[in-house]
């Protein structure tokens, strides 16, 4: 996601004057059926934004009369772009999702910043709502995707998106092809058409992968004569064929060498190494996020901590891994909440983290002494998440239920993971489109109360996460057992009073989480008041003996050694106590 609209490509440079990275974007992982425990497919995201509000995007199933015309306007900007003929039938839409399990989510890599095309007609993340809208499988949403950019021009900058159903997962990139390319009489060259380059590869069934931020597709297998496993644009009919897993536009190659961009062989041919070439911050600030998911998985991936640290570009990792041990959808959900623990870009380790280890650094990542430049690492767990979500579409289940969406709001890592079956009748009220915005507070919004304890745990960040964490634990791990009784119940219901029990569990769980992370807030209030820590029996604040309602005198835990070291070195002439005065005095 790119809330500013502005090319990743430019974002992903350490700006010299003022020394900052600017902020990236999302993070997404993807799960085939053969890497997951229960069989199911799983893709993920993390809609990162300092100007995104979380709530849950839901569009119910539509009919339309014939001649009917749709706006489409940018995801980003709000900016009204062109209006498009609607479809006769659209299908329901729970946030990245839809009634089919079929699930599409994004991360943006910007590339090479003059293939922005600010007259290009349809944006990212009209691409994903309108094809959700309009596709029953992955298969189907290559092709709308490829169709709508190539009838009416594509406006955003770089993407990756992550495409997924109940039976297969592709990774798609795409760039668009910016502003028309003149021959040498200064007319339109014949080989330039407006619209957008992208390459598409089914992830093999066993394996993961994953994205954030930067693109990584590099070689492809191309089209042969006869054989169906790559295929072009051109015979993008071809695509149902089960045996296809690769198809790209037929231009991909082409345009490249018609902007100066490539001109090896068309073997050699790499994605991302031509339209967004890798850099020290590609690497650190996005590709990191990658391997720390990827290690967590597989420990054989240590091999790459030195391209992840963007120390050695040149060792670039996979595009996707198979893992040491099948993933649920808990070690799934797992894989988002990552601040490099374990690794030498650790964010809780050194002093940023403060006196009490608070893995987050706030806003620019980058900063200047002394003339030279340093940064603060990106992780995949966030304090400006709008929402994130685990998409899980399941092969066994009747039409209809077949996909959940696992939502949360607010930072990745303390968030809790919600089940919204994909066909219900309506979104959650604490998660709904406009109850409460960005500069809106709002009593009933999960938004604000997930942010309400997030920031009062960033103050003493190690002993509040460990109450946070129990917390959700005990909710997740519920979820995930009452959905799986629950699923049992649904497969020997009607269809209708399936969509009708779907929606009143996916409220009740909503309303639950709500209510458990109210009485959270409350609890964390009282417990850390002040900086003290009030003393617990049995499941209770310790009162005084005398005096109902007042507590026993709180722990008080001292600063870290490390930390007072520091306090010491900074200031310690001042504070020092002198030789032989008493304590106390």
């Amino acid at each position: 996601m790119n809330k500013f609209r502005k090319s990743l490509s430019m974002m992903l440079a350490v700006v010299i004057a003022g020394s900052s990275i600017s902020s990236f974007a999302c993070t997404s992982f993807l799960v085939t059926k053969g890497a997951s425990k229960d069989g199911s497919t799983m893709i993920t995201y993390a809609a990162d934004s300092h100007t995104l509000y979380g709530e849950l995007y839901y569009r119910a199933a539509a009919t339309y009369p014939e001649g009917t015309m749709m706006q489409v306007i940018d995801w980003d900007s709000g900016r009204k772009l062109i209006k498009i003929p609607q479809v006769a039938q659209s299908y329901t839409t729970v946030g990245n999702s839809n009634q089919w399990g079929l699930s599409i989510t994004e991360t943006t890599y910007g590339g090479r910043a003059e293939l922005e095309d600010s007259t290009g007609g349809i944006d990212y993340g009209t691409l994903i709502y309108l094809t959700l809208q309009r596709a029953k499988n992955a298969r189907e949403a290559i092709k709308q995707i490829a169709e709508l950019v190539d009838t009416y021009g594509y406006f955003s900058a770089g993407e990756s998106f992550s495409i997924a159903d109940a039976d297969e997962v592709w990774i798609l990139e795409i760039i668009g092809k910016g502003y028309p390319v003149l021959d040498k009489k200064g007319k339109v060259h014949k080989d330039w058409k407006q619209g957008a380059v992208w390459v598409a590869m089914k992830v093999p069934d066993g394996y993961i992968s994953g994205h954030a931020n930067h693109a990584r597709i590099t070689t492809f297998p191309q089209e042969v004569k006869k054989s169906y496993k790559s295929i072009s644009s051109k015979n993008l009919k071809e695509i149902f064929r089960p045996e296809v897993e690769v198809v790209y536009s037929h231009d991909v190659i082409n345009f490249a060498r018609l902007k100066g961009y490539y001109d090896g062989v068309d073997k050699d041919f790499s994605f991302s190494d031509t339209y967004a070439p890798i850099t020290f911050s590609a690497a650190r600030g996005c590709e990191a996020r990658v391997y720390a998911g990827f290690l967590r998985c597989n420990k054989s991936m240590i091999k790459y901590e030195d391209y992840a640290m963007g120390h050695n570009l040149k060792n670039r990792m996979p595009l996707w891994i198979k893992p040491e041990n099948k993933l649920s959808v808990r070690d799934v959900m797992e894989l988002m909440r990552d601040h490099y623990e374990g690794t030498p870009m650790d964010m809780t380790k050194d002093l940023g983290a403060g006196p009490h280890s608070c893995p987050y650094r706030w806003r620019p990542m980058g900063f200047e002494v002394n003339g030279v430049n340093y940064i603060n690492e990106r992780a995949t767990s966030t304090q400006q998440t709008g929402f994130a979500l685990v998409a899980q579409s399941r092969s066994w289940m009747p039409e209809g239920a077949k996909g959940i969406l696992w939502f949360g709001v607010d930072d990745t890592y303390s968030t809790v993971f919600v089940p919204m079956y994909t066909n219900i009748t309506r979104a959650p009220e604490n998660y709904r489109e406009g109850n409460g915005n960005m500069v809106t507070y709002s009593e009933t919004s999960a938004f604000w109360l997930f942010n309400q304890v997030t920031n009062f745990a960033y103050l003493r960040y190690s002993d509040i996460i460990v109450d946070i964490r129990k917390v959700q634990n005990e909710l997740e791990e519920g979820f995930i057992k009452e959905v799986e009784e629950f699923d049992n119940k649904l497969k020997s219901t009607s269809p209708d009073q399936m969509r009708s029990d779907i929606t009143r569990f996916s409220i009740a769980k909503s309303d639950q989480t709500f209510k458990t992370w109210k009485k959270l807030s409350q609890y964390l209030l009282v417990k850390y008041i002040d900086g003290n820590i009030k003393k617990e029996k049995d499941g209770k604040f310790m009162e005084s003996p005398y005096r109902q309602g007042q507590n026993v005198f709180p722990e008080q835990k001292p600063y870290p050694t490390k930390w007072l070291e520091m306090i010491i070195k900074d200031h310690g002439d001042i504070i020092k106590v002198p030789a032989g005065t008493p304590k106390g005095h």
